[in-house]
């Protein structure tokens, strides 16, 4: 057993970022450090990641949403927390964790105060809510003694809008949060008779070409050029089907009415909801279609890849990353439908280009961002705190 030399309390924002995001993260550093979780209140998921990673978890309400008063009571909760722990590094993933715990953590005195950018949603904001959201985020910045883009694209981004100095800037490895469970994520698992057990109770012929999306259903997603898109590729391809996996955040984000009726209506767009385990679904599928306008470093891009799926992406940071035109899978511009199309009906109609892609997609993930290989980077950098 290797001796524990600190405190390292993490934060996000909700506890499905705590369990999802840094799955398995956390259980691997408490090898090395004290780990306390810090996520809002949800009693059920919270315990779950306690018991999952084997570490203390603490309930702090925080909402994703610009609410002043809530978000003060937080930072005064964090702050007493953190008074209370006296940990050696704060690190915070997600957005308002990231403002919270890093301002806390200031106040607090806290000597090491870390936060992960993974996504910068105030990039599609406009007008004084674009201005409110930079003042926020230089503050976040502000009051963090590191701050680590998870992609390249997202370092640049950084250090266009002038948020921080470059030497509070560090990319981890080659990009991403957590890595990914390569062995987790192997289509080898799964065998013809299951797939084709999940075909069937999904009304998937043999020979339909399935495209999959996973993530939430909001406009950020791409989703509304991905139903106009493949609407027009089925009035085309009668084979082609597209397999929804995820929830809506109507609150949030919402789509556009007529994007909702397409997928209510068309029967060969199939939504199955959230799953816990995206697996089964990724084998019995083709190609990802993943149109984000804005990503971190995106998971589901290197789930697919992992489990032999190329990718059509959009031209962002992260997916570009991962992504290489024509090796694993091709990159479209934002928020153009014609291309998203167009990408989708050469996969569709192109088999050898499509066989190719896959062949490469799993060894590209495998190579470059196995999770054990981020999760050393992250440790040699606490180390070096």
């Amino acid at each position: 057993m290797v001796e524990k030399k600190g405190k390292i309390i993490r934060v996000t924002t909700v506890p499905r970022s705590l369990g999802g995001l840094l799955q398995g993260q956390l259980k691997f550093m408490s090898q090395y450090y004290e780990v306390i979780g810090v996520s809002s209140k949800d009693e059920n998921i919270l315990d779950r990641v306690a018991k999952q990673e084997g570490i203390e978890v603490v309930p702090i309400e925080m909402t994703r949403k610009i609410t002043p008063v809530q978000d003060l009571k937080a930072v005064y909760h964090l702050y007493k927390l953190f008074r209370k722990e006296k940990p050696d590094i704060v690190h915070s993933h997600t957005p308002k964790a990231g403002t919270l715990s890093m301002l806390a953590a200031k106040l607090a005195g806290v000597p090491h105060r870390l936060h992960t950018i993974a996504g910068l949603p105030l990039l599609e904001a406009t007008g004084a809510k674009r201005l409110l959201l930079d003042t926020v985020e230089k503050v976040t910045y502000a009051c963090a003694s590191m701050i680590y883009p998870n992609s390249f694209g997202l370092n640049d981004i950084i250090k266009e809008n002038k948020y921080t100095t470059s030497k509070k800037l560090k990319v981890i490895a080659n990009g991403s949060s957590n890595g990914i469970d390569t062995a987790h994520f192997d289509p080898s698992k799964y065998t013809e008779e299951t797939n084709a057990k999940l075909r069937t109770e999904l009304d998937i012929l043999d020979d339909d070409f399935v495209f999959v999306f996973v993530g939430r259903f909001v406009k950020d997603k791409g989703i509304n050029e991905l139903i106009t898109s493949f609407k027009q590729l089925n009035s085309e391809f009668e084979k082609s089907k597209l397999l929804l996996v995820g929830t809506y955040e109507r609150d949030l984000d919402p789509l556009l009415p007529e994007t909702e009726k397409e997928i209510n209506e068309n029967p060969n767009i199939i939504p199955v909801g959230w799953q816990n385990d995206v697996r089964p679904f990724f084998a019995i599928s083709d190609t990802l279609a993943f149109p984000s306008y804005r990503e971190g470093f995106p998971n589901v891009v290197m789930q697919a890849g992992s489990m032999g799926l190329p990718s059509i992406v959009t031209d962002i940071n992260g997916c570009n990353e991962i992504v290489s035109e024509d090796l694993n899978g091709t990159i479209i511009p934002v928020k153009s439908s014609e291309a998203l199309y167009e990408a989708m009906k050469k996969f569709m109609s192109d088999t050898d280009y499509i066989n190719q892609l896959s062949l490469k997609a799993r060894d590209m993930i495998c190579e470059r961002y196995e999770r054990k290989f981020v999760w050393n980077a992250i440790l040699e950098e606490y180390q070096k705190l």
